[in-house]
């Protein structure tokens, strides 16, 4: 999906048009009714029209006009994040913080105009990359009702500068999202390979910001391990680190502003680590059925993460997932296993991850639902594919079940 093509929701997840259509989401209504026993009814979502919203108290000088919006879609778009609470919020019509202009610069000259104006206003400044915040990093409360704030809008610093294709790097700014990213770099044959949930709304400041974490199982798995230099504007001039394979020269400069939620200065670009694009890929969901299947599920996971293998998908879903997901019927717990590769074919990695699997008691698929090919659409079928394609499609579900009061999150746990 292109975001390009559509226009942003004000209060919930992705494009106005995107997720269920309404058939599906009155039989994702009518699934969720027999389960739980009672009857839902979805209540019709917000029109912008009937928000009301503050008046703006501050206005731009003549020379940032062009870039700065004060637009009731602008204001209440950029008036949340994406956690649950955010969307039900929004889908309430309660906007009591909207920012008082919002400002699009093109370029960092723009950049830093914007952050003078603001200082000699008294504004605070919000950076803003794709909205998809769950942290209320974005949200324009910020402590004193007085003070006017300014939401920074990175999405029209999209572009990718400068490709070093022999290291296989590229200098990028802060503010491409993640499909146009992938868009520029792939007629290089180069990825950045970092594949959040969000990926389709987030920025690539914004996973530098928030300490990303991708989808992927195994070696790079967060966004620290891409980042080779960044540039960030603070309230004491640029900083700009030096873009080296390594070092170990004392405290890393980086790891300031990674992670730091936009607190400590506005990532304009960064130095980034790529990948080329893979050509073989190799694919399988492994079934652990009865009493005890996830945690039989579990142990194979570990041996494989010890073995060496390096599988770029290993997820294991409990039978209540899989069912949700549509990847499996409910009666067994779902290990999606993947590989892939830019130069070598991948069977006998695949194969030996099948044996830890069936050492751990997994029941192997037949040879004709595994998939070792050099097409890309090869992993993209099957149970594998039904689970991506619920991965993605997660967030806009969550806004059906918004609007019929069914509360339905996540949260992360870290474990030994």
């Amino acid at each position: 999906m292109d975001p390009a093509a559509g226009r942003r929701s004000f209060w919930g997840w992705g494009l106005e048009d995107g997720g269920p259509s309404k058939d599906q989401a009155r039989g994702i209504l009518r699934t969720l009714a027999e389960r739980f026993g009672t009857p839902l009814e979805a209540r019709p979502p917000p029109q912008l029209a009937e928000i009301e919203l503050r008046p703006a108290r501050l206005r731009p000088p003549d020379s940032l006009a062009e870039i700065c919006s004060q637009s009731p879609r602008d204001r209440a778009g950029h008036h949340y994040g994406r956690s649950y609470r955010d969307v039900v919020r929004g889908f309430r019509g309660e906007f009591p913080h909207p920012p008082d202009q919002v400002a699009f610069p093109r370029n960092e000259a723009e950049l830093v105009a914007v952050l003078d104006w603001c200082e000699g206003a008294g504004a605070a400044v919000i950076p803003y990359g794709g909205g998809s915040s769950v942290v209320g990093g974005v949200e324009a409360e910020v402590g004193d009702p007085q003070r006017p704030v300014v939401t920074l809008d990175l999405g029209r610093l999209d572009r990718v500068l400068e490709i070093d294709r022999r290291s296989r790097a590229a200098r990028i700014q802060a503010g491409v999202l993640g499909p146009a990213l992938e868009d520029q770099l792939r007629p290089h044959g180069l990825t950045l390979r970092h594949f959040p949930q969000s990926f389709e709304f987030s920025s690539l400041g914004g996973w530098i910001a928030t300490r990303s974490g991708g989808h992927y199982a195994t070696l790079a798995t967060h966004i620290d391990d891409f980042v080779e230099s960044l540039r960030v504007l603070t309230p004491r001039g640029p900083c700009e680190s030096r873009r080296l394979p390594g070092s170990g020269a004392g405290p890393s400069p980086d790891r300031l502003f990674i992670g730091s939620e936009g607190c400590l200065g506005v990532i304009t670009e960064a130095w980034m680590r790529l990948q080329d694009r893979p050509r073989f890929r190799a694919a399988t969901v492994v079934r652990f059925p009865g009493e005890g299947g996830f945690l039989r599920g579990a142990e194979a996971v570990r041996v494989l993460a010890q073995a060496g293998l390096y599988p770029s998908n290993c997820r294991l879903l409990d039978p209540l997932e899989a069912a949700s997901s549509g990847a499996g019927s409910g009666d067994a717990a779902l290990l999606v296993l993947g590989f892939e590769s830019a130069d070598h074919p991948l069977d006998a990695w695949l194969e030996r991850a099948l044996t830890c699997c069936a050492d751990a008691g997994g029941e192997l698929p037949e040879r004709s639902a595994q998939a070792a090919s050099s097409q890309a659409g090869s992993t993209r079928e099957g149970a594998a594919g039904a689970w991506r394609r619920a991965f993605l499609q997660a967030p806009y579900v969550r806004d059906v079940l918004v609007s019929c009061s069914v509360v339905a999150e996540t949260f992360e746990s870290a474990i030994p």
